[in-house]
């Protein structure tokens, strides 16, 4: 009888350690208050009905539901109108405080006016740019209504980046797409493309975006910018290359899982006289010389080094990325490999947006120049600026962003374009390089891209 003590006291502590596991992996999904709105937009009333959005809506519903999530009015919310959409973005805000993880997934029509991205109620009839802020949503004031609530992670999840319904009528929108915005602390903002391109509507009940996102979050063991690159990699796939999802966002507190990696059970076995062993330590990886070959993360470093103002150098040259890199890196203490590798990655990310964006652009052969100021990207400001040349393209460009300011002087064939830490400063510089050209060179335009408008002249 003696024999077979310890090989039941074996099995006995194998399935304590079971249930525990079990028991542990339970308690955390409930104590982790997760609280979502979905919202799906097809039905719309006066322009362009969209067929996918309400399947999308309803799969996202039944996936978050599944995933532990409390659902803003138990299921998707489908078809909403002007007033219908503010209530549920009120209740939303009043839901999610006190919650640990707060998302907002609206598929529908989106647009953006004069950089900013608004969401389209089905009942929306704009005829004039001064109608979007009363007929439509705009975006950050989802953001807003999530920030303060005590969640240590947000995000925003916008299956809405199709051709811009209102086109015809004059609103002045970018040619399709969204803006980027800028993600507020432990945000992450997801679309369904690029911005400012067009993503596809899908022809077999869902998009291709939704789609991937809804069975991407159902695997074990991805954190949350895990699962958001295969989502892109997927739609990546599923359209040839046509679109590839993007992801902004800010420091991230944490690691958050849709579904927690699958608990191990440690092998019990009965206890022998054995030596005690050391394994050896696991290597440590070293993300600075991971190299970084995926076209998708690629495209990201480059986007992400220009709103830093990080340009190439020379513009258009097959190494002019590694030159922006190295400037980067330089400016951050690092050594100045050039090498795009998984921690350059790491550190755009976690690094500050820059705020209040200005830009002033200029059209040498057809005299013609803009400019913006309190923007909330470089993206926006040189966008906004260039919508002042006309037909022109304007393919200079000088950024700026905080307190910094930039001057425009021209005279002729001769110009400059000069940033500097001040209003006056700037306007002497201008002055300055354009005058070395052998005259004397007026101010053309002045402005500080926190809203310091300087002098302003026609050529």
């Amino acid at each position: 009888m003696d024999h077979f003590v310890q090989p039941v006291r074996s099995l006995a502590r194998i399935a304590a350690l079971m249930a525990l596991t079990l028991l542990l992996s339970v308690s955390a999904a409930l104590a982790e208050k997760r609280i979502a709105l979905v919202v799906g937009n097809s039905g719309y009333q006066n322009i362009t009905r969209l067929d996918n959005p309400k399947n999308d809506a309803k799969l996202m519903a039944e996936t978050l539901s599944g995933l532990g999530f409390t659902l803003i009015g138990g299921t998707a919310q489908l078809d909403l109108d002007k007033s219908a959409l503010d209530l549920a973005v009120q209740n939303f805000g009043r839901q999610v405080q006190g919650a640990d993880v707060a998302l907002f997934y609206y598929a529908g029509h989106g647009v953006q006016v004069s950089g900013s991205n608004y969401l389209v109620p089905v009942n929306a009839n704009p005829t004039r740019e001064a109608d979007v802020d009363f007929q439509m949503v705009d975006i950050n004031l989802v953001l807003r209504q999530m920030q303060g609530s005590g969640t240590r992670l947000n995000m925003v999840i916008l299956d809405a980046c199709r051709n811009n319904p209102f086109g015809s009528r004059g609103l002045r929108a970018s040619e399709g797409g969204l803006a980027q915005m800028r993600a507020p602390e432990g945000t992450l903002i997801s679309y369904a493309t690029q911005p400012g391109s067009v993503a596809q509507d899908g022809s077999d009940g869902n998009s291709p975006y939704t789609k991937a996102l809804a069975s991407t979050v159902r695997q074990a063991g991805l954190d949350i910018f895990q699962t958001f690159n295969q989502v892109g990699l997927a739609v990546k796939r599923a359209t040839g290359g046509s679109q590839q999802p993007w992801v902004s966002s800010s420091p991230i507190d944490g690691t958050f899982y849709f579904v927690a990696p699958t608990a191990t059970v440690p092998l019990v076995v009965p206890q022998k006289p054995v030596q005690e062993a050391r394994l050896p330590d696991a290597p440590r990886i070293d993300f600075d010389k991971l190299p970084i070959t995926d076209p998708i993360k690629l495209t990201e470093i480059s986007d992400r080094l220009y709103e830093l103002n990080f340009d190439p150098e020379p513009l258009n040259s097959k190494n002019g990325i590694a030159v922006a890199i190295r400037d980067f890196q330089v400016k951050g203490g690092m050594p100045p490999t050039g090498e795009a590798t998984e921690g350059l990655l790491q550190r755009l990310r976690s690094a500050s947006d820059q705020k209040q964006w200005g830009s002033i652009v200029y059209d040498i052969k057809n005299k013609k120049w803009g400019m913006s100021w309190d923007q909330p990207s470089r993206k926006s400001a040189v966008t906004k600026a260039r919508a002042q040349c006309g037909t022109a393209r304007c393919p200079l460009e000088l950024s700026f962003y905080g307190a910094n300011c930039g001057a425009f002087a021209a005279l002729g064939g001769n110009w400059s374009l000069v940033a500097r830490p001040t209003l006056a400063q700037a306007r002497d510089a201008a002055i300055d390089q354009c005058t070395k050209t052998g005259k004397s060179c007026p101010i053309v335009g002045a402005i500080c891209a926190n809203a310091t408008v300087g002098p302003d002249a026609k050529l």
